[in-house]
């Protein structure tokens, strides 16, 4: 196992989201203060874009998720599957958060 730097825990904002690059790999990052960090490919395979991060997050039935900027598609938060559409999944990517910074676990 080998972990990646991604960014101070205070850069990325209470219930927002932004954007990293991890070698050729677009990762939307996110915080919910009391669920924790989670990050997401930043790709939303429905609109055909890199815009996962600039969506909005929420919860539908108690599922945290975020929901697309273009068609409004909602992404779990915990395992990526579209809760329109379960055939339709982006990848969940493992985080450590620990000494205030936020970690890629690989």
């Amino acid at each position: 196992m080998s972990l990646t730097r991604l960014c101070q825990l205070d850069e990325l904002p209470e219930y927002g989201g932004m954007a990293a690059l991890v070698e050729d790999q677009q990762l939307a990052l996110f915080n919910l203060p009391g669920l924790g960090y989670f990050a997401l490919d930043n790709w939303d395979p429905l609109g055909q874009a890199q815009v996962l991060s600039r969506g909005i997050l929420g919860d539908i039935k108690g599922e945290p998720c975020v929901a697309s900027p273009l068609y409004k598609h909602h992404y779990s938060l915990r395992d990526g599957r579209c809760l329109e559409q379960e055939d339709v999944k982006v990848k969940v990517w493992p985080l450590v958060a620990k000494d205030g910074q936020l970690w890629l676990e690989q």
